[in-house]
């Protein structure tokens, strides 16, 4: 397959349809050289993008807190997924909405005199992990930790929070992982590098608060799926030396969906009855 910046196709920028190679920024893009970006991760299946309005919503959550206001209503970047979707016939793919700030009067860290530009790409995705999605995945421990929302807005999507994620995926990848679990900054369990996480221990389930992280909008369905089973949730701070407790593992994100865990660092689960039954049962909800 030819690289993401050589394909046939169109891409949905700035409120119009265009060629796939000729979706283009200029060199002195604030946001390539500041981070001034945020953005959304979506599947679509047969058809309809899974909880959409939310993840568009979240967009506009994440410009606000990145001081950069979205030029677009909801109902916009609804249509402008839809219009992508179509334009290119797909009916399951992946979707990714991003803003950024653009070039224009300003060339430093204070940018804003430079318009705010939005793109929308859609293209088939398999399984973000391959065959851990129905083995296990196998995690490295990061030697980076999840910062303070002190130090950075950690409620927002956006990409300056993903420089330590790339970094720590490659590391893990260089060890024959698919993913490497973070620490907080205070040293709690926090997140994989694109996906919340979730144990489990004497059949109930256990979850980072994500006080310091992002609250996935797959996290929030899981754990509604999980109490409406009758399943006690503790979202709660956890140690990392509760690792060798806990039975069963499962990672969860708009691209991972929910993804069975069989290793973190020395620590081992079993992909258990639990794990393939919300994994299951997940996949309908999003195909229903």
């Amino acid at each position: 397959m030819s690289g993401y910046d050589d394909r046939d196709g169109k891409i949905w920028m700035d409120g119009k349809l265009v060629e796939w190679r000729d979706a283009n920024v200029h060199i002195l893009t604030h946001a390539l050289h500041y981070a001034s970006s945020v953005f959304e991760g979506e599947r679509c299946y047969n058809g309809k993008v899974f909880l959409s309005r939310k993840h568009s919503e979240r967009l506009h959550k994440s410009g606000e807190l990145m001081d950069m206001k979205i030029p677009y209503t909801i109902d916009e970047i609804e249509a402008a997924k839809r219009a992508v979707l179509d334009a290119n016939g797909l009916t399951d793919a992946y979707v990714r909405v991003v803003a950024w700030r653009g070039a224009g009067e300003d060339m430093g860290v204070s940018a804003a005199r430079n318009a705010v530009r939005m793109a929308v790409v859609a293209w088939e995705w398999g399984s973000y992990y391959g065959d851990a999605k129905f083995k296990g995945a196998k995690l490295d421990i990061a030697k980076w930790k999840r910062p303070s929302p002190e130090t950075i807005p950690t409620s927002a999507k956006a990409a300056g929070l993903y420089m330590i994620c790339t970094m720590s995926k490659h590391a893990a990848e260089a060890k024959g992982c698919s993913d490497a679990l973070f620490m907080d900054y205070r040293g709690y369990v926090a997140e994989a590098t694109g996906a919340n996480i979730f144990f489990v221990k004497d059949g109930e389930v256990h979850t980072p608060d994500p006080d310091a992280i992002l609250n996935g909008l797959t996290r929030q369905t899981v754990i509604k799926m999980l109490e409406e089973r009758g399943i006690k949730v503790h979202v709660r701070h956890i140690m990392p030396e509760e690792l060798a407790d806990f039975e069963q593992c499962w990672l969860t994100g708009s691209a991972a969906e929910v993804t069975p865990v069989g290793q973190i660092g020395d620590y081992t689960f079993e992909v258990g009855a639990l794990t393939r039954e919300i994994a299951e049962a997940y996949d309908a909800l999003v195909r229903s």
